[in-house]
């Protein structure tokens, strides 16, 4: 889906565009032979390109990876993303979010729900060539049942209470204590190769040479002889198992950049082909650059502020009237029209369209009502004084702590909600994260009133690790929003595997969620990818999983043969 900016914004950006990149200069080599060229083929009129095979698509993305290891890179963006192209998992989610066979030829449940079987692919094979067995599957997942495994907490929490049974080659079978109809999400995690990781313990894990030369079964594989922590550049070669039919184009190489900024320069300056995850306050800049196509899809996450209703946070937000007039005096279309450039889709409640548990016959929509807003905050007992500005209860300010990443899209959301919230009397006061790790710790602590957080929500509904009230103390719930009933109903929507039986659960929490407003979404997220008209018969659709944008990369090419067609 190709970008569709409001006209204001296009006046904007062509007045950007005459000064931001006066010229794009994009890479031309010498013709061979006077014949086979890349850079922007000739027009139409003039004949077709024909493709020639070679060349390399170079990519650009903000950040770099630690960690090419499908168990460690949870916490990284950069490495979730590259892992994602390099390695599968049992089973993967569709785009209608359906669960589908990944290495895995098929599976079963057992009739009292504690015994899940998968039969492997006969044909799964490693980068290497070697057969994929339930061997690697079984080593893969008793690393994280580890007592020393150093990835997140909550991995290890769920497979030590699974048993794993390989019962042949290609049969592994997983035993649960009781039936837990999300643990299907858990296959989706990439598998490791067994016999690359010999004498490699869960301690010793993030020292493994894998890290660094990963091994996995995905459709692009790591290039011999990379040391992509010293270059900052990745190269990576089409897994010829993966692409049957081959490819144009004989390798992707991603380079890693520290800001948004020096990775447009790159692709003004004509060292890059695409940029991936062009950032809502970049657009206008983005699209002022010649020759670039932007592409944009819904992304799986969306925004939301979460209220602190603990006693760390500010009082006035356990009441559940004040925490409804902070929604209505909020205008998220004009938030997103200001700072996201319009790029980002309304989205009421905890879960995105794609999800069977979103009902929005349930959704309150909390749509702007400045009236609403400032009756609910006066009968609550938060008055503004007459020549005053912050409103008050006894000798309390309505000032609120709003907890935001330092990154220039949230600190430009989150001043765009306290000149908001500003209008209707309520300060604001913006703290900010300098790292993820450090906003992590801020949300663990509860150092916050109300947070600005991004949220990729799991495809299966299960929400019990994020609002039940044991995730107040052994989860994410950092609202500690502490609901008995919506807490016993996500409690039993884990318990049977059968959706039409879940259901009902899913349906009575977001009937208690949306009525007790413990967090107010936002909007759902927007994924942008830029692409250079050098990169010819590049298309990029629907993005829910990283590897989705090079979901047509066979028929993308560089290099093509000029034709001599008579214009005329």
């Amino acid at each position: 889906m190709k970008l569709n900016l409001k006209w204001q914004v296009l006046l904007a950006v062509l007045a950007i565009g005459l000064v931001v990149a006066l010229v794009l200069l994009r890479q031309r080599p010498a013709d061979v032979s006077g014949v086979v060229v890349s850079g922007v083929a000739p027009a139409a009129d003039c004949g077709t390109p024909s493709p020639v095979s070679g060349g390399v698509f170079v990519e650009g993305m903000v950040g770099a990876p630690r960690f090419l290891n499908p168990l460690l890179s949870d916490p990284y963006p950069v490495d979730r993303e590259i892992v994602d192209l390099l390695f599968d998992g049992l089973t993967r989610y569709d785009a209608e979010g359906n669960l589908v066979p990944a290495l895995a030829e098929s599976w079963s449940v057992s009739e009292d729900g504690r015994t899940v079987r998968f039969t492997l692919r006969p044909d799964a094979v490693w980068h290497d060539g070697e057969p994929v067995t339930a061997e690697d599957v079984a080593f893969t997942y008793s690393l994280m049942q580890d007592e020393a495994f150093p990835g997140l907490s909550g991995l290890k929490l769920l497979w030590q209470a699974v048993t794993i049974r390989q019962e042949d080659e290609r049969t592994i079978v997983f035993e649960l204590d009781e039936p837990y109809a999300p643990f299907l999400e858990a296959t989706t995690r990439g598998i490791l190769p067994a016999h690359h990781l010999e004498g490699v313990t869960a301690a010793s894990l993030p020292e493994a040479t894998i890290n660094r030369q990963p091994v996995g079964t995905g459709p692009f594989m790591v290039a011999p002889d990379q040391d992509w922590q010293r270059t900052h550049r990745l190269r990576l070669l089409p897994n010829p198992d993966y692409w049957a039919g081959g490819t144009q184009i004989d390798a992707v190489e991603i380079r890693f950049y520290p800001d948004e900024t020096s990775m447009l320069q790159a692709l003004v300056d004509g060292e890059l082909h695409g940029v991936n995850g062009i950032s809502p306050v970049a657009l206008p800049v983005a699209a002022s650059i010649p020759d670039l196509r932007l592409f944009t899809s819904p992304a799986p996450r969306y925004s939301a502020l979460l209220f602190n209703l603990t006693d760390s946070g500010f009082t006035g937000l356990q009441d559940v009237s004040v925490r409804q007039a902070l929604a209505y005096g909020l205008d998220r279309d004009l938030l997103v029209d200001r700072v996201l450039n319009g790029q980002a889709v309304p989205l009421e409640g905890p879960y995105l369209p794609v999800s069977w548990a979103y009902n929005p016959v349930l959704l309150t929509p909390y749509a702007t009502n400045l009236i609403s807003a400032t009756t609910r905050l006066d009968e609550a007992g938060w008055i503004l004084p007459e020549g005053q500005t912050v409103r008050q209860q006894d000798e309390t300010l309505f000032q609120v702590r709003l907890l935001a990443l330092n990154q220039p899209t949230a600190q430009a959301v989150a001043a765009e909600i306290g000149r908001q919230w500003g209008e209707i009397g309520v300060a604001v006061l913006v703290e900010t994260a300098d790292s993820l790790t450090e906003f992590r710790q801020m949300l663990a602590e509860r150092a916050f009133d109300v947070a600005l957080v991004d949220i990729a929500p799991p495809v299966d509904p299960d929400l019990y690790d994020f609002w039940s009230q044991e995730a107040i103390v052994r989860g994410q719930n950092y609202a500690g929003w502490n609901h008995q009933r919506a807490s016993e109903a996500l409690e039993k929507g884990r318990q049977v595997w059968d959706v039409a039986e879940r259901r009902p659960f899913y349906d009575t929490f977001l009937r208690f969620y949306m009525r007790e407003l413990p967090a107010l979404t936002l909007y759902q997220q927007v994924y942008t990818y830029g692409m250079s008209n050098s990169v010819h018969n590049a298309e990029i659709g629907l993005v829910v999983r990283p590897r989705d944008r090079f979901a047509t990369f066979a028929d993308w090419f560089l290099l093509f043969r000029e034709a001599t067609t008579d214009c005329e």
